[in-house]
């Protein structure tokens, strides 16, 4: 697939590096020559040094070949994102999406609007990353989980710490008769790796756990993991930028006490004007001791999420050692993700790893329903729809070709849903969950044909 993408901020490289693993062909459009060889070095692309609001760049960048157009634009005004996609669509390209900066383009009227006048989809970084991390606020027990089928199966990440009783024991130990299998382990993160567990694989502390489960059946797993659910009635938001005022503004409406720290007191005002339940307070979250006298010590859930990566994993971290049972933190900088959970923050969240993998669905055939790149780990999760006379119907699970980094989880079929074994034979029209490393992606998708 030809692929343009307009922005080589961080967004847009991150989009192409992936892009590029997965062979897709390449141009990207900057007016920095220097941003541009910075991405060079990451990926193997072609670049156009331009505005990509200029119609004779978007035509040097060959947008009337192009099969999708990618506005990531790393600049605060959304128009330029806008408008290089409207004109890229009305130059030939075939599908285009652009970043934005605000909800108000989302609202069912205005997305409506933008369809009508080419673009295919608007999405909002901040908004993704703050309906994320809600999500994450309520299932206590979990550090990350996603959705398939409307909930009818759940992959769930747990961290493995000193009380765990998972540490030291097999994955042959989770094997159960077929009748009782309750839930799956399908991957292991451990250290800068991810794998996909054998019989005899160990588990360790500090593992974050994937886990394959059935919408009743994650307390099942959750216990085991020795993790208990517990009711989330305090949390506790560092950051009252766009992405803090967005998830109190969600969790206002189930949580009983939501507070939120704000440094800018003009800020603070527009907050208390916006959000209804939520109790705003003005003072700098880097004072420890001021935190601690604002009693975050007795939240249920701490979360940061200003601007800055480093406050918000010195923030998560200064939260835990005060007591507070679960931290998540968002974190721009990929890199860091790995040194925030070595300093105990519980939950990670990358805006650019979503925006991908909202991307990355453009990219794929109408086999693949949707697609999760995780954040604190090298693998992503897919969700297949069976085609009559796919390989993957040929034989059952234990018989089929799949690669030793790749597992099959779940399936939903109908109104039902179950966890994969080897006996389980495949279906035209099922939903498939599949959890991979991006070099099985192929070999995969090869399957489901």
């Amino acid at each position: 697939m030809k692929i343009t993408i307009s922005g080589a901020g961080e967004v847009g490289c991150h989009l192409a590096k992936l892009l590029v693993d997965d062979n897709h062909d390449i141009t990207m459009i900057d007016k920095s020559a220097e941003r541009l060889a910075k991405a060079s070095e990451i990926a193997d692309i072609l670049t156009v040094c331009g505005n990509p609001t200029s119609i004779s760049v978007l035509q040097a960048a060959k947008v009337d070949k192009t099969d999708l157009f990618v506005a990531v634009f790393p600049d605060k005004d959304q128009n330029v994102n806008i408008v290089s996609a409207l004109l890229a669509k009305e130059l030939g390209a075939k599908k285009v999406t652009a970043r934005v900066n605000t909800s108000e383009y989302l609202s069912y009227e205005n997305k409506s609007l933008f369809t009508q006048l080419g673009i295919d989809m608007l999405f909002y970084p901040e908004r993704m990353a703050a309906y994320e991390i809600a999500d994450i606020v309520r299932e206590s027990g979990m550090t990350e989980f996603v959705q398939f089928g409307h909930g009818k199966l759940q992959l769930i990440e747990i961290k493995l710490d000193e009380e765990s009783p998972l540490i030291g024991r097999e994955i042959s130990d989770f094997v159960y008769p077929i009748e009782h299998l309750p839930f799956r382990i399908v991957a292991i993160s451990r250290g800068e790796g991810t794998l996909i567990p054998k019989r005899d694989s160990k588990m360790r502390l500090g593992d974050l756990v994937y886990v394959m489960a059935l919408r009743d059946t994650v307390n099942d797993a959750l216990k085991e993991a020795g993790k208990r659910e517990k009711i989330v009635k305090s949390v506790f938001i560092v950051g009252g930028g766009p992405m803090g005022e967005m998830l109190a503004a969600k969790l206002e409406k189930t949580i009983p006490s939501i507070k939120i720290i704000e440094k800018d007191r003009r800020r603070c005002e527009e907050l208390s004007q916006i959000l209804e339940k939520t109790m705003v307070i003005n003072g700098d979250w880097r004072n420890t001791d001021w935190l601690y006298e604002e009693e975050i010590q007795r939240c249920d859930v701490f979360v940061a999420t200003t601007d800055d990566s480093e406050t918000n994993i010195m923030t998560c971290a200064a939260a835990k050692k005060m007591g507070v049972p679960k931290t998540v933190a968002e974190v721009e900088n990929i890199e860091y993700i790995k040194l925030a959970e070595g300093m105990g923050v519980d939950a990670v969240i990358n805006k650019k790893i979503l925006s991908a993998s909202r991307i990355f669905r453009f990219t794929l055939t109408d086999k693949i329903r949707s697609i999760k790149y995780l954040s604190e780990s090298d693998a992503v999760a897919l969700e297949y729809i069976v085609h009559p006379g796919s390989p993957v119907t040929k034989a059952k699970v234990k018989e089929l070709p799949i690669p030793s980094d790749a597992i099959i989880g779940g399936v939903i079929r109908g109104n039902e849903s179950f966890i994969a074994y080897g006996d389980t034979q495949i279906t035209a029209y099922d939903h498939v969950v599949v959890f991979t490393l991006p070099a099985s992606l192929k070999e995969i998708d090869k399957l489901f044909m």
